[in-house]
């Protein structure tokens, strides 16, 4: 544990000593001393470099300090000064273009010739263009109506994809002992066989209604949404009688913010602006196992 806060770069290829001096520099235009902790090294695939800072920075320090560290081909995370890796007791991530390659609804709805119209809403919302999650799941959802069922195998089989890092990162979460959370906005047909697949302790989504075989347009049930995944977070810290500051949490989207505001580590992977802004860490670069370089 550190009372400094503490930025690491992070990138696939060993860090130049131009993005230390361009960091350093930046930081004294702010007036905050950086400190270099160390010279590049690898952990375990994946290059890193270390800095402290005695005080921690604006969201317009941060996002400018990460177009710097862009600029040299890496990403930048800023650990909050008390962040103790080894209290880490639960992971909790997003599925749809974090866990997984695509958005799955964009990709049923490539089936049935309106996968334009449905990836408008999906961006809009994403972006926090449109603020009621559960009104533009249930316009996306109705579009559906009259697809086969079948297509979901279909999707997953076909287009579904971990993001790199993934299974690395669940290996180590689970070797590490840590409650493993899949909560989705997207649906349960998918989050189940994840689950199965990379052995989620919990997982959490909306479930399509199927009648004779076709998607009615409907969704089953409540809707998860920012709100219901930042509950079902709140849910696994309770039990585990743990705090929110004892877990990692992982999305992309503005529904995301919710879960990830107040965790340990918040973690934007190929994030919307307003993700990145908010989040600890960045990774626009690197995988998901990337995390393991954090939390060393």
């Amino acid at each position: 544990m550190s009372d400094l806060l503490t930025l690491i770069a992070l990138a696939n290829t060993p860090i130049p000593a131009q993005l230390n001096a361009a960091l350093i520099k930046h930081a004294k235009v702010l007036g905050v001393e950086l400190s270099n902790l160390n010279k590049s090294v690898s952990y375990p695939k994946y290059c890193t470099a270390r800095w402290t800072a005695p005080v921690d920075l604006m969201p317009e320090a941060r996002v400018a300090m990460r177009e710097i560290a862009a600029a040299h081909d890496a990403d930048l995370a800023f650990l909050s000064p008390g962040f103790q890796s080894n209290a880490v007791q639960l992971l909790a991530m997003d599925m749809d273009s974090t866990l997984i390659n695509i958005e799955c609804i964009d990709e049923i709805a490539d089936f049935s010739g309106k996968k334009a119209a449905v990836s408008e809403i999906t961006e809009a919302t994403m972006r926090g263009e449109i603020k009621d999650f559960k009104e533009s799941l249930r316009r996306r959802v109705a579009l559906l109506a009259g697809v086969p069922a079948s297509v979901l195998e279909s999707v997953y089989q076909e287009r579904l994809r971990p993001n790199p890092g993934a299974s690395e990162l669940l290996s180590f979460a689970h070797q590490r002992g840590l409650y493993t959370l899949l909560v989705s906005g997207g649906f349960t047909f998918f989050t189940n066989k994840l689950q199965q697949e990379l052995g989620f302790k919990q997982a959490q989504a909306n479930t399509l209604e199927i009648i004779d075989g076709k998607l009615t347009g409907k969704v089953i049930g409540e809707i998860v949404d920012g709100a219901a995944k930042a509950a079902y977070l709140d849910g696994a810290c309770a039990l585990l009688d743990c705090h929110k500051k004892n877990a990692i949490t992982m999305g992309d989207g503005s529904n995301d913010l919710a879960m990830m505001t107040g965790s340990g580590l918040s973690i934007a992977y190929r994030a919307k602006p307003i993700v990145k802004e908010k989040a600890d860490a960045a990774f626009d670069r690197v995988g998901l196992d990337a995390v393991l370089a954090l939390i060393a």
